[in-house]
């Protein structure tokens, strides 16, 4: 039975090269996902091995303190305490943060990465380990800089030139004299970095004396551990001390969950392709086995058992997986190199390295390849088992019985009926808890309507048969009663559309309605023209908004600052501002007492969510502990209602200046001048000429918070894209088969008068109508799923109200019929070229 397996796949591996394909796809996503996920994992491990060669002990400042005695720095005297410690080597002072270096344009180096900004700290051989040089030198005084070779590429910098850049206040310019390497995985995908003396470091992004981090090296045969534990014992209790060992597991931690996330993603995409290859697969062999319906029962007649018959076509169906699936892992290795720049494109930030190719991904990609093959050919070998040899050598393909369709009739409008019925559920719940039901009430829907297919062609294919009848005559008519001559093979090729157009008209109702549903938030209490706010996190200098409010055509410039405290044990923060300019650009609501009494360190204003939750009322004190030990008891003046620009509590900066490190603003509202508003964004960039400054009109906002859908939407159309090929492949399987199988059906329409081109068109309005009747179920399911799970948004985003986008379903449907025209190509011109009477004379 393996030599007569082997025969047939031979003997039909014209046939079969359509189902292998869809197996080689879905094995190649399966495979390009494993190994994707393998190499980026790699890649972060061995940048980490890297950065923590050295390292015994990390010591940070750990979270902010109320403690007034709690000093909240790590200085000079903290590293030379530290480096008293028996069994220290070595304490490294570290200083980090995220300059903005501008382009030869102005803009940001980086894009949306930003850039990394570090000290360089020279050792006894005058270079620092942690990046190596390139060319020249580590920066040594304020005015100098070191870029990595990438950003300095970008720039067409060289050594003498200058450097422009900002961290949170006016341009500098630097003059660069060092290019280095470094493994900062966050570099290597597209940030930039740059690297200063360590005075100079920690007065852009820090105070004067003070560091980010202490490296700690231990002398060889010191037991980390112990280290770490002598390091805690003497830091104060907000201070973080970590093993190198702690660092590592934690962070490995961190990357496997990544990699796993992205990996359980991909592969949940895979599974989809493959779930519709499944259908290609099962189609195949049905239709190959009613072709070899002779054979079978000579096999048989000469003693083959119904278990040696279904072995055979399972050996078969085994071989060709395992060919397809060889095939697919190593077009998959292609795939797993073109992932790691599309996803750095949509902010996966992953860095680079050479491709990880585990024995796992191999087996499982080969695994799965070959289960899901043998699997899909499973009922059709059971089929075949069942023909009984007198009556196979009598009949070419019995029609199917008409108990088998009321079962599966009955059974499929039983399915759909509970899918549905959770589904309406579901709309019931307005938060997450009903994403179980909603999960199970997809997958029963869908599988209802798999099931059902038959039933449902028939008045689909009908319809559109008769467009095709009155566009095509004779033609139009023989497709529309070779469409609905089996409807489980019609239901079958069309399933395989079914789900593609089902989750993509799904997605795409849901993105575009929470799309609308973003547009309307925006910044709906700013009365402002725009917002001039920092591409980085360190905020905006004051002399910005001075800057600013002195410009012509400028009504208004109010900065807002914010910073944190403590109430009781509840956190908190507060908006600083120039309170009587506010209302210029902020539409503030008070509902009791008077913003007028806002003033000094003595008053403050609180918003009505803040003032309930806390049972605050004007008059009330507000005991208020900021992170720097400090307190302070102003009193609530006024309240006023919550809004989406201001914190829950508003005050002057005079009460929250005293508490910051460093006066930074969060952003500036500008209002223009009557008539000044559409050239002030030009006008402010050219005044300011800073990479770090971003102006955004309150359409720029409103765009900014949908922004990010269309990118992760075009990233699922591409994603599902694979499974919509897949389903390309199942028509053009389908229709070659059966013009194979019609030969002679084919040979008796040519000899009585149908000539090549209408036996063309014949075979492309079949297809047509395949594709179009997976299409209407497919959108008409993705459709009501949208609809009755968008329910579950309506506590969490209130702004969001199902928008049925018909210009890209009308666009889903013609691609639906391009596809019905393009996989008819082949198998039309295939059915046109055969001769007549060998047709007529086929077996």
């Amino acid at each position: 039975m393996f030599r007569t397996a082997l025969r047939n796949l031979l003997a039909h591996k014209t046939r079969l090269m359509m189902t292998a394909l869809a197996v080689l796809l879905g094995t190649a996503f399966v495979s390009g996902t494993l190994v994707f996920s393998d190499t980026v994992g790699g890649a972060y491990r061995d940048r980490l091995s890297k950065s923590l060669d050295d390292v015994a002990v990390s010591v940070t400042a750990g979270g902010p303190s109320t403690d007034a005695k709690d000093k909240n720095a790590l200085d000079d005297g903290m590293a030379r305490r530290i480096a008293a410690i028996p069994g220290v080597a070595s304490v490294r002072p570290s200083v980090s943060g995220m300059p903005v270096i501008a382009d030869r344009h102005g803009d940001p180096v980086g894009g949306d990465w930003g850039s990394d900004g570090a000290n360089y700290v020279p050792g006894k051989d005058g270079k620092d380990s942690r990046y190596p040089l390139v060319k020249g030198r580590g920066p040594a005084a304020e005015g100098e800089i070191a870029l990595d070779a990438k950003t300095a590429k970008k720039l067409g910098a060289t050594l003498g030139g200058t450097v422009r850049l900002a961290v949170d206040g006016p341009v500098m310019t630097k003059k660069l004299v060092g290019v280095v390497t470094t493994d900062n995985p966050r570099v290597s995908a597209g940030a930039g970095l740059a690297l200063f003396d360590t005075a100079t470091a920690q007065k852009l992004f820090g105070k004067p004396g003070e560091f980010t981090e202490l490296v700690v090296s231990a002398t060889p045969g010191t037991d980390q551990t112990a280290l770490t534990a002598k390091v805690r014992a003497m830091l104060p209790k907000s201070f973080e001390a970590r093993s190198g060992q702690e660092l590592a597991a934690s962070q490995a931690k961190m990357i496997d969950q990544q990699t796993s996330s992205i990996r359980k993603t991909l592969l949940i995409f895979a599974g989809i392709s493959l779930f519709v290859g499944v259908f290609i697969i099962a189609n195949t062999f049905t239709m190959l086995i009613a072709q070899r319906t002779r054979e079978i029962a000579l096999l048989r007649a000469v003693g083959a058992s119904r278990r040696q018959v279904v072995r055979s076509v399972l050996i078969e169906a085994g071989l060709l997986g395992l060919v397809a699936s060889a095939l697919g892992f190593v077009l998959g290795l292609g795939v797993a190199k073109g992932l790691h720049p599309v996803l750095n494109q949509t902010g996966g930030s992953l860095p680079d390295g050479p491709l990880v190719i585990e024995p796992s991904a191999v087996l499982s990609a080969l695994g799965v390849g070959v289960v899901v093959t043998v699997l899909a050919a499973w009922l059709p070998s059971r089929k075949a088992a069942r023909i009984a040899p007198v009556e196979a050598l009598a009949s070419v393909e019995a029609a199917p019985a008409a108990r088998g369709l009321v079962v599966r009739n009955s059974i499929g409008a039983a399915l759909t009926a509970l899918g549905v019925g959770l589904m309406l559920y579901v709309t019931k719940f307005k938060d997450s808890d009903g994403i179980s039901f909603a999960m199970a009430g997809s997958a029963l829907t869908l599988a209802g309507l798999i099931v059902l297919a038959p039933l449902l062609s028939r008045p689909v294919v009908r319809f559109f048969g008769r467009l095709a009848i009155r566009l095509a005559g004779v033609s139009g008519k023989l497709a529309r009663e070779n469409a609905l001559r089996n409807p489980r093979r019609t239901a079958a090729t069309a399933s395989a559309l079914m789900i593609g157009l089902t989750l993509i008209t799904g997605l795409t109702v849901g993105a575009v309605s929470a799309d609308r549903g973003m547009s309307t938030m925006g910044a709906p209490d700013m009365t402002a023209d725009y917002k001039v706010s920092s591409t980085s996190y360190l905020g905006l200098s004051p002399d910005i908004a001075r800057t600013l409010a002195g410009q012509p055509g400028v009504a208004a410039a109010v900065p807002l600052r914010t910073t944190g405290f403590q109430l009781d044990t509840s956190p908190g923060s507060v908006t600083a501002t120039d309170v009587r300019a506010l209302p210029k650009v902020v539409t503030v609501t008070v509902v009791s007492g008077s913003l007028a009494d806002v003033r000094g360190t003595t008053g403050v204003a609180v918003s009505d969510k803040f003032a309930k939750e806390h049972r605050l009322t004007v008059g009330s004190t507000l005991p208020m502990a900021f992170y720097d030990g400090k307190k302070a008891a102003p009193r609530v003046v006024a309240v006023y209602k919550d809004s989406s620009i201001l914190s829950s509590v508003l005050s002057t900066p005079a009460l929250v200046d005293p508490h910051q490190d460093k006066a930074r603003d969060d952003q500036v509202l500008v209002k223009a001048a009557p008539g000044k508003a559409k050239e002030l964004p030009g006008k402010i960039k050219e005044t300011l000429g800073n990479p770090i400054i971003k102006v955004q009109s309150q359409d720029d906002l409103r765009r900014s918070e949908a922004g990010s859908v269309d990118d992760i939407l075009y990233l699922m159309y591409g994603l599902l894209g694979m499974a919509v090929v897949i389903a390309v492949i199942g028509v053009v399987n389908t229709l070659a088969m059966s013009v194979f199988e019609r030969t002679r059906e084919i040979g008796m329409l040519r000899a009585i008068g149908l000539d090549r081109r209408e036996v063309k068109r014949m075979v492309r309005l079949e297809s047509v109508m395949i594709a179009m009747f997976g299409a209407v179920l497919g959108v008409g399911a993705g459709v009501f799923l949208a609809w009755s799970g968008g329910h579950m948004l309506r506590s969490s985003f209130p702004q969001y109200e199902m928008v049925v986008p018909w210009g890209r379903i009308a666009v889903f449907l013609l691609l639906a019929l391009a596809v019905g025209v393009l996989a008819a190509v082949w198998p039309a011109r295939r059915a046109a070229k055969l001769d007549t009477l060998e047709a007529i004379g086929a077996q």
